[in-house]
Formats: C-alpha cells, structure tokens, sequence
C-alpha cells in the first residue's frame, strides 16, 4: 500500500492510523465505559483507576477531535458534561471488543493474572 496523508500526517499503513487513534493506555477504556451509556467526566474519573485528571482530559479530547465521542455541555452551575460514542466510536468497539478477547485469552493461556 502507497504512503498516504491524514490530518496532515504521513502514514504507512492504515493500521499505524488506527492505533494511533485508539491505543495508548486509556482510550479503548474510555471507549468501552461508554459503549452502553453517556457518561459525565466525573463518572468516568471515578470509574478508571489510576488515570490522571490532566490525561482524561487529553485523552477525551482527542477522541472527540478524532471523531470517536460526542462531548455535550450544559450551561448549568456547577457545569455539566456529558460524553458518547458517535457512530464511528460504536464502530470502533468491535475491534476494541476482539482485541479485548484475545487479551484475555492470553492472560488465561499464559496465567498472567494477578
């Protein structure tokens, strides 16, 4: 496959652009907490150990500006704001689904648990 150009970025392969867009540590999780539900910063903050309140925002950020999240803001005191998936972020779940799966399977086939 020829080189292609996205969003100003070179890419070599389409599998360098999507996980460019979703992996890292924390973007298939939030992706995965939304699946069946809007969720509120809170919400997710709460719900996702160990990650940062700076890197949920990034991470937020990035997905909304790749087009994987909806983010809805209400002109309310204190503010409120609700995040989902769009279309393409429910698409995007059955990969994160096999990927999950066949995580699991490794963890189970290796005895990696904790």
């Amino acid at each position: 496959m020829p080189d292609f150009k996205y969003n100003g970025k070179i890419y070599y392969n389409p599998v360098q652009l999507v996980m460019e867009q979703i992996g890292g540590t924390w973007k298939a999780p939030i992706l995965w907490r939304l699946k069946n539900k809007t969720m509120r910063y809170g919400e997710l903050r709460k719900d996702i150990p160990h990650i940062s309140d700076k890197m949920l925002t990034t991470q937020l950020r990035e997905l909304e500006q790749d087009g994987y999240i909806n983010r809805k803001v209400f002109a309310v005191v204190p503010p409120k704001t609700e995040y989902s998936l769009t279309e393409q972020g429910k698409d995007i779940l059955k990969l994160i689904t096999s990927i999950r799966n066949y995580g699991l399977k490794m963890i189970e086939k290796q005895d990696l648990k904790k």
